[in-house]
């Protein structure tokens, strides 16, 4: 059972700004088609299971001793698959591991904010920002995106101005709209960055700006990734993750590529030995199987496009679905649904589960397996027909 503000007792010292908080959690339901937390659907090939039996197998008379707390075999794997991914070569000294790309965003934190430092958002983004930020003291400022969901520079550059943050933090492709993010927007907001004094820092101390590449590696074939600008931009910082497209979410590794000098500033805040030797080999070894981990991308990219074609043939209260442009592996799409709670209800009873998520009226579902989508479109077809019967 999940904590909430009802079960914690009163006489505990819980931190004042935490009492009435919930934890933060997409549902986990034993539901036929689940597709509500943008996972990978397909399980790991047979041959990388045996590569991480095997290499579990031979660190485990180690166990008695402390892993390697610069994970520096992991962090040459990193280097090596951002080179074969992006075509960008960088050292391991630019490269950090963690458990998940949402360990890497709170160290960030950790490092970059605390009391008296404010990191600026472009919403809607992904709910954990407001989180991470809460947990360490930060202050959280949002500048709002385009009615289409891509970012409103010229909003983004003002605010930079005007809150002076330590962190601007952009998902690239956006959660949960999945709206793809230009490399040339990438630039003017360093560029906006580069003369802006940090609110109550040390003069000449500017903001980093972190890109969230948690969803990079479904993005259309020949889009660049902001990790190409990591030599010209010492302040840019580019997380990413195993959990999605390489099919690991299970795994719990994240990384982040950056500056030399930024990677030192995460490695006073981790934790000490933070990266177990039973997940840095069970990394290496799906590191070593790249091609199978990554063999379904491109036919969950195809699966996206047909499932925005077809919601958009879809109608509402006679007017066809809206569905985001994205470059994920799941869609926003309705726009106009003043229900949306019924909407998920009727999913759910016919053994589907995706996510009430993101602005009013819209709602975001993740790619499955093709009978699993099968599933999702007859199903949505029967409850919009019956929740318009109402």
């Amino acid at each position: 059972m999940s904590a909430t503000a009802n079960t914690i007792p009163a006489y505990l010292p819980l931190r004042n700004d935490l009492i009435g908080e919930e934890p933060y959690g997409a549902p986990q339901l034993d539901v036929p088609v689940c597709l509500n937390v943008n996972e990978n659907p397909y399980a790991p090939d047979p041959a990388v299971c045996e590569a991480i039996a095997r290499r579990v197998l031979e660190i485990a008379p180690t166990l008695n001793r402390y892993p390697d707390r610069e994970h520096i075999a992991l962090r040459r794997a990193f280097s090596d698959y951002i080179a074969r991914e992006s075509g960008v070569r960088l050292d391991v000294d630019q490269l950090w591991g963690a458990n998940g790309s949402n360990e890497i965003m709170l160290q960030l934190f950790q490092a970059f904010g605390g009391p008296g430092r404010t990191a600026l958002g472009a919403d809607p983004t992904y709910s954990m920002y407001p989180e991470y930020a809460r947990d360490t003291f930060t202050g959280w400022r949002l500048a709002h995106r385009n009615p289409d969901f891509t970012l409103d520079l010229d909003a983004l550059v003002a605010a930079i101005g005007d809150i002076r943050p330590s962190m601007v933090l952009i998902t690239s492709p956006n959660n949960p709209t999945g709206t793809p993010l230009p490399l040339e927007d990438v630039e003017r907001v360093l560029d906006a960055c580069r003369d802006i004094q940090v609110a109550g820092a040390a003069d000449g101390v500017r903001p980093i700006v972190v890109i969230d590449e948690a969803y990079v590696e479904f993005r259309t074939p020949g889009t660049p990734s902001a990790v190409e600008l990591i030599e010209r931009h010492p302040n840019l910082a580019v997380s990413r993750t195993m959990s999605k497209a390489f099919a690991f979410a299970g795994a719990r590794v994240g990384y982040l590529a950056a500056s030399k000098g930024i990677i030192d500033c995460m490695r006073i805040v981790r934790m000490p030995y933070h990266l177990s030797a039973v997940t840095q080999a069970a990394a290496l070894a799906a590191f070593e199987h790249t091609d199978e981990q990554l063999a379904r991308v491109d036919h969950l990219r195809q699966v996206r496009e047909d499932t925005a074609a077809w919601l958009k043939t879809q109608t509402y209260q006679g007017e066809p679905l809206q569905v985001a442009e994205s470059g994920s592996n799941f869609l926003l799409f309705g726009g106009r649904f003043d229900d949306r709670d019924a909407i998920f209800d009727g999913l759910l009873a016919r053994g589907v589960l995706i996510r009430t998520v993101g602005p009013a009226g819209w709602m975001r579902v993740c790619m499955g397996t093709d009978e699993e989508m099968a599933h999702f479109r007859d199903a949505l077809v029967e409850t919009l027909r019956d929740v318009e019967a109402r």
